[in-house]
């Protein structure tokens, strides 16, 4: 457990929407929110460097660990947008803004190696996976997570 770093408890509250947009990128906000309650010690059933952070980090061209040990200095949001915009590929704030608006416009369904995984996983919250995006199933999961732990 590090003191040093201080973010949401996972076992407790939600991570931020993968919409909610920090300096400019879209997933940020919600890869910190994992992260530093991996390091705190309290990210819960939630993963930190799985497939959705992998696509900011793909992206920037950067590594979850090396995410992951600015995290652990206990560098702020803003800290880490000026890490993420000084390490890997160079990016305009025209291609940050491209990017996000496409990842928050994924739909899974249109990916035929990803349709039936997707199907799955928001059938069970009363979502048509033909018109749910990424982002509109990972806010309905944590929506009934944190229902489930409050009840």
């Amino acid at each position: 457990m590090n003191t040093k770093v201080i973010g949401k408890d996972l076992t407790k509250e939600s991570p931020r929407s993968p919409r909610i947009r920090v300096g400019g990128y879209a997933i940020l906000g919600r890869t910190l929110d994992k992260c530093r309650a991996l390091v705190a010690g309290d990210i819960g059933d939630y993963h930190f460097d799985c497939p959705l952070d992998n696509m900011l980090f793909g992206f920037k061209g950067v590594k979850g660990v090396d995410f992951k040990a600015q995290i652990e200095t206990g560098a702020g949001d803003q800290e880490m947008v000026e890490w993420l915009n000084r390490n890997g590929e160079n990016k305009t704030p025209d291609e940050i803004k491209r990017w996000s608006d496409e990842v928050t416009a994924n739909n899974p369904y249109n990916d035929p190696e990803k349709r039936e995984w997707f199907a799955e996983n928001v059938k069970p919250l009363g979502l048509d996976p033909k018109t749910t995006t990424l982002f509109d199933w990972l806010e309905a999961d944590d929506k009934a997570s944190h229902a489930k732990k409050a009840a």
